[in-house]
């Protein structure tokens, strides 16, 4: 009955979407009068970190046995990455990593509990946090191990189990279900988007109520664990700056990764998800190095997708095209980011793909103080691309609230620019982002705009519109159709190849309500694009 139901939803017109649900407004209804929704002084803004000491993020396995399991996707259905970590990591003065080589990388699985009948194996690592600095400790991990299963099924069920069968030590038996084939009638039920997540009490709101509305992907656009707020000896704030100002190096306490990947488990280990870096995993350490524990721990369908970076590559989710985009390393147009998002969106096939979906942290249209126009010199570079190919949605996260925008090109508003949603309101230790910048008094000093690491200052007053000759708004911009300072997640649930509901669900809300709801409606036929298909010469009659 489920899929009946499904297939007729996919039948379903344009209008008959309207008419079921009259009450939910689309971008056609667009643009809209700008809205804010005010802060609730109640509400939990500032967070608490769940302590080492807390059963959610305690050890729960003994010797090589398999933790921290995660599930994410390879480029196409029919292939998933399985990831774990065995052993124990070590931090002080005096480690040794532990040898990849002493475990092997093994699983298991097949489309019944009882018969895992194919096998896989893949490769493993151990990563160094390091610093060169006296009292300092440093960090050695588990085990990371990487399979990659293939020839799956679409829309399958199919359970695995993890580890090296020869010591022994293997994991339980978990399950993963795999997406939908590409097309443009199938699409994955229901995708949640979240973005600076951290690890705190609020965090555990938010991945319950997440999980809650039983996703079948979890897209996380940047800033994971928030390890990079604590000193190597454990004591954390939710200000570094502030606190360890005199520190030789941004310190980071790699064990904050550890937790997160034990509390994470419980919902990764069966349903994939798909990470982009933010500002808190550059972690920056001995010999430069940058990035490492975000680059080891989880897999990417990097090599699948073209771009042999774990900075952007791309996958399809059934009819939907994601593309997950790097901030923090170059996106000039003659560096090779650039080169691959060109040749990635020439190769979209848009009657299989029709969505085609944007990811990266910083957000380009954000009307809050905090991290206000940071990422101009990144807009500079790519959105007039990104524009030319019709992406439909844009998905960021960093500022610690919800906004979405109506449909914009820069700055002006258009009915073929993409809907950017910045929903960076995951519950981390970081305060919550409650000042805009068009209000009194709070428009950001334009030199101080631009983030150091990803370097460059494009961010000039205005040239035209309601704004022109200023560097802020006085008033809520018109790109902003609505904003609110509140911790949540998303749930995107695209109907057809042309419309798609988002739904914003605060933390303190009930199931049932919501706090943001529209239908993003694609409309192909008035808005070309680089890439669409043309129509079939007419046949003559005879």
């Amino acid at each position: 009955m489920g899929g009946i139901f499904l297939f007729f939803i996919f039948l379903l017109s344009p209008l008959d979407i309207r008419a079921t649900n009259a009450n939910i407004p689309s971008t056609l209804d667009g643009p809209f009068e700008p809205e804010t929704v005010p802060y609730d002084a109640s509400l939990r803004g500032n967070a608490v970190d769940i302590p080492d000491t807390d059963p959610l993020v305690r050890r729960r396995v003994t010797g090589f046995e398999p933790e921290q399991l995660s599930v994410s996707l390879s480029f196409n259905h029919d292939s998933i990455w399985i990831t774990w970590i065995t052993g124990e990591f070590q931090i002080g003065d005096n480690i040794k990593p532990l040898d990849p080589k002493t475990v092997a990388s093994f699983v298991r699985y097949g489309t019944s509990r009882t018969n895992l009948n194919h096998e896989a194996t893949g490769h493993s690592l151990v990563y160094d946090q390091l610093y060169p600095f006296e009292g300092l400790q440093n960090y050695t991990s588990g085990i990371i191990h990487h399979v990659r299963l293939t020839g799956l099924e679409p829309n399958n069920k199919y359970y695995y189990q993890c580890g090296d069968p020869s010591i022994p030590a293997m994991s339980d038996v978990y399950y993963f279900r795999t997406l939908p084939a590409s097309g443009p009638q199938s699409y994955p039920k229901r995708i949640a988007i979240v973005g600076d997540l951290g690890l705190t009490y609020n965090t555990t709101c938010t991945i319950n109520h997440m999980s809650s509305n039983e996703p079948d992907l979890v897209l996380l656009v940047g800033d994971v664990t928030y390890a990079n707020l604590y000193l190597t000896n454990g004591t954390g704030s939710d200000c570094y700056s502030c606190s360890f100002s005199k520190t030789p190096i941004h310190e980071t306490y790699q064990p904050r990764w550890d937790y997160w990947g034990r509390f994470m488990e419980n919902l990764v280990s069966k349903v994939p998800i798909m990470v982009v870096e933010g500002n808190h995993e550059i972690e920056a350490q001995a010999g430069n190095q940058t990035f490492v524990a975000y680059s080891s721990r989880f897999a990417f369908p990097s090599e699948e997708s073209g771009s042999l970076s774990s900075f952007y590559y791309s996958f399809n989710a059934g009819g939907i095209h994601f593309i997950m985009l790097g901030a923090y390393i170059s996106y000039d147009k003659s560096g090779h980011q650039y080169k691959w998002l060109e040749k990635d969106l020439a190769n979209v096939d848009r009657s299989v793909t029709p969505w085609l979906v944007a990811t990266w942290h910083p957000p380009w249209y954000s009307s809050y103080s905090s991290h206000y126009r940071e990422a101009e010199c990144m807009r500079v570079e790519m959105e007039a691309l990104l524009y030319s190919y019709g992406v439909d949605i844009v998905f960021n996260g960093h500022v610690h609230a919800y906004e979405r925008s109506n449909r914009v090109f820069n700055y002006t508003l258009d009915p073929c620019g993409p809907v950017h949603i910045t929903i960076g309101d995951g519950g981390n230790l970081e305060k919550m982002s409650i000042t805009h910048a068009d209000e009194p008094d709070n428009c950001p000093e334009p030199s101080s705009t631009p983030d150091p690491y990803m370097g460059g200052f494009c961010a000039t007053n205005f040239t035209s519109g309601p704004a022109a000759g200023k560097f802020c708004w006085d008033r809520q911009p018109d790109y902003s159709a609505f904003r609110e300072s509140s911790f949540g997640h998303g749930i995107l649930e695209v109907k057809n190849e042309t419309w798609a509901l988002w739904t914003w669900h605060r933390n303190q809300d009930s199931n049932n309500k919501v706090g943001d709801q529209i239908y993003i409606v694609r409309q192909p036929d008035k808005c070309p694009f680089h890439g669409m298909p043309q129509p079939k010469p007419l046949l003559a009659s005879s």
